[in-house]
């Protein structure tokens, strides 16, 4: 049976760790491309090399030519600029814009029929920009958001509780800055049972600025880079669901054609994943508040899409 691929565009410490884990998932071949060939090679070569250890089977190639990634199943893109203290995402767009545009054009050329994941800051802004710029189906272009966001939420209940993590089902959807996204606390349980016969308000709410917060408090503290063990899971799971056609409800950044009563931009909502990409976009019942939060944050993207040439 045919190994599927999996390029990994920027070999930086998201881009590397996440085609580490990829490859000790054994699910696929994997490809790192770097601006500087040369790091892409030779950190592809420091994975391969514990393939004995680690029990993976695939290949790793690594290097600056997009040829590498011809037929590619799955493309994930997280070169770019990283967000430095002080920097907001709005700032990082027109550095990131341009690094975007210009591997979706690299990749499209090579591998037509691939499902593109985004990851590059701001990525809510950068999936709709890869979307028009590919001419692809909007169903093979989303961004890793949500994943992100919902585990860090995840974390933070299981820890507050003390239960495990396996038990704690929660999820985060709007846009993923600061000031947009919504940590559905409502919905959030551990096995069936609401968090809110754990916790009291004050600490729920701790949580949910904790989460939103939870990016910047890692750059604050790295003080030269961001954070990658957690998005490195996160892309992967994504990558699995949608290799092994696994149907896995996820929430990940979509371009959206009237769902929530929005289109023209893209922002996290719950997904099925699955061989085609976004397979059906989910539209759960939101309060008035949960909806005009997630409107404001579709707005503030589509602000920044408005500086954009396309």
């Amino acid at each position: 049976m045919r190994r599927y691929k999996v390029s990994i565009i920027g070999a930086g410490m998201v881009g590397a760790t996440t085609a580490q884990c990829i490859a000790q998932r054994d699910i696929a071949n994997v490809v790192l491309i770097d601006i500087v060939g040369d790091v892409a090679a030779g950190k592809a070569l420091d994975i391969f090399e514990a393939s004995p250890l680690c029990s993976f089977h695939g290949t790793m190639e690594g290097g600056d030519d997009y040829i590498l990634t011809k037929d590619s199943d799955v493309v994930v893109i997280t070169a770019g600029s990283p967000r430095k203290p002080g920097m907001s995402r709005k700032d990082l767009l027109e550095i990131n814009a341009r690094i975007v545009t210009d591997v979706v054009k690299k990749i499209t050329n090579q591998s037509p029929d691939a499902v593109i994941i985004v990851v590059t800051n701001p990525v809510d802004a950068l999936t709709y920009a890869a979307w028009q710029v590919s001419g692809f189906p909007r169903n093979r272009v989303m961004g890793m958001s949500g994943m992100l966001d919902s585990s860090r939420l995840k974390s933070f209940i299981a820890s507050a509780i003390g239960v495990s993590v396996d038990d704690v089902v929660a999820m985060v959807v709007g846009a993923h800055s600061e000031n947009h996204m919504l940590p559905l606390l409502r919905l959030a349980n551990v096995n069936g049972i609401p968090i809110k016969e754990f916790l009291d308000e004050e600490t729920l709410q701790n949580l949910a600025e904790r989460t939103k917060q939870a990016g910047k408090e890692i750059v604050s503290l790295l003080k030269t880079g961001s954070a990658y063990y957690a998005p490195a899971a996160a892309i992967t799971e994504m990558v699995e669901a949608i290799l092994l056609d696994k149907k896995r409800l996820m929430p990940c950044s979509v371009c959206l054609e009237g769902e929530y009563g929005l289109s023209g931009c893209a922002i996290c909502v719950p997904a099925i994943l699955g061989k085609n990409g976004v397979e059906r976009v989910i539209e759960i019942n939101l309060t008035d508040e949960e909806k005009s939060q997630v409107e404001q944050g579709a707005h503030a993207v589509k602000e920044m899409l408005s500086s954009l040439e396309l």
